[in-house]
């Protein structure tokens, strides 16, 4: 996967899960569903979902960074 590709798809699943996590959008949503009752393990879900788009964001930083080092040719 592309190194943009991978870093867009890791914010975007970030601010995603930051949302459903931190503000009542998954609350009222669930509740305009009737599905009201599965909001007791929505934490099981969105955390560990929120830390793997934390990491995979932090991994692709860290390979646009290692490609940007390795290709630099600035030898003066």
């Amino acid at each position: 996967m592309k190194d943009k590709t991978l870093l867009r798809t890791g914010i975007i699943g970030t601010v995603i899960a930051a949302v459903c996590c931190f503000t009542p959008v998954l609350v009222i949503a669930f509740g305009a569903a009737g599905l009201s009752a599965w909001l007791g393990y929505a934490d099981y879900v969105l955390l560990p979902a929120l830390a793997f788009f934390m990491g995979l964001t932090a991994y692709a930083l860290y390979r646009r960074r290692r490609s940007a080092d390795c290709c630099d040719t600035d030898s003066a």
